[in-house]
């Protein structure tokens, strides 16, 4: 995102994830435009991780709020579900406050366009460490966590529960 040199850009980019409020919005590569065309009106694009999102509605109410609280008096927000959110969007500095948070953070996302995905049935085995030890001694134990895009696994060599951000 470019527009966070621009004041209302620091604003939307120091707003909080409400799954994961260790990350900001930013952090997380959702906020991809925001102009401010004058007379206290800002424009704001975002697209959220995925176009189900629970937290679609509170991203977009905090936004506002953070907005409306540093002086702009018209506030729009759009979503862009083109091209996708991609976990590869996160930055380095948001990957490291979700493992400092105790999230496994994902690998890579699949490379789109470029052809078929193969199919393959069967036990999949995502690489997964720890990161509470650095172990990638891991189990699944759910492919869904507390939110569709975490699943939850457990680390076999410190017993401790985790979630995993997924690759998308």
């Amino acid at each position: 995102m470019r527009a966070a040199a621009s004041p209302a850009g620091q604003v939307v980019g120091a707003v909080l994830d409400p799954e994961m409020p260790v990350v900001t919005l930013a952090d997380l590569g959702i906020v991809r435009a925001v102009a401010e065309p004058g007379d206290g009106a800002v424009d704001v694009t975002i697209t959220p991780t995925y176009s189900g999102c629970p937290a679609l509605g509170t991203i977009r109410a905090d936004i506002e709020s953070a907005l409306r609280a540093a002086g702009y008096r018209k506030v729009t927000i759009r979503t862009a579900l083109s091209p996708a959110w991609t976990t590869d969007w996160i930055t380095d500095a948001g990957r490291a406050k979700l493992r400092a948070a105790g999230y496994s953070t994902p690998g890579a996302a699949p490379q789109r366009g470029a052809g078929p995905i193969p199919l393959t049935l069967g036990p999949r085995r995502r690489a997964v460490t720890c990161p509470s030890c650095d172990s990638t001694a891991t189990r699944l134990d759910s492919e869904f966590s507390a939110t569709p895009c975490k699943a939850l696994y457990r680390c076999l060599d410190c017993s401790e529960p985790f979630d995993h951000v997924k690759e998308i």
